[in-house]
């Protein structure tokens, strides 16, 4: 039943002109659909929701599957998304490696963690 719907992502944020901004601007997710309280963005074959509300700061929200690690980073950099160093899991350079993934974290204007992820997907090959 639920195997075939959509999953939608649904990240809080304490400021939704900021979010926008961030979102549509440094990610390039397309704008979807905009509320008084809440956005929609486009993000391949799913979808992300951002709405006001009290940010989970700290802990990682979401990742994007990505091809190209490095590449998806300069580009975001470029963007000035800023990437996140940590003890665990293990970041040089920005970058960990988990077993044959690698990735990497950066956080939204609400201060929510968000990561890149390469490497296979489970369930897809």
């Amino acid at each position: 039943m639920l195997d075939s719907a959509m999953l939608v992502t649904t990240i809080a944020v304490t400021d939704l002109d900021a979010a926008r901004g961030f979102y549509r601007d440094q990610l390039g997710l397309p704008l979807l659909d905009e509320t008084p309280f809440a956005l929609r963005f486009g993000c391949g074959p799913g979808q992300v929701s951002v709405r006001k509300g009290t940010p989970n700061v700290g802990q990682t929200v979401a990742h994007f599957e990505v091809g190209n690690l490095d590449q998806v980073m300069r580009e975001l950099s470029a963007r000035g998304v800023a990437f996140e160093e940590y003890e665990t899991p293990k970041t040089v350079n920005f970058v960990a490696q988990i077993g044959q993934a690698r990735g990497a974290w950066f956080k939204d204007p609400a201060g929510n963690v968000l990561g890149l992820r390469e490497g296979p997907v489970p369930g897809h090959g």
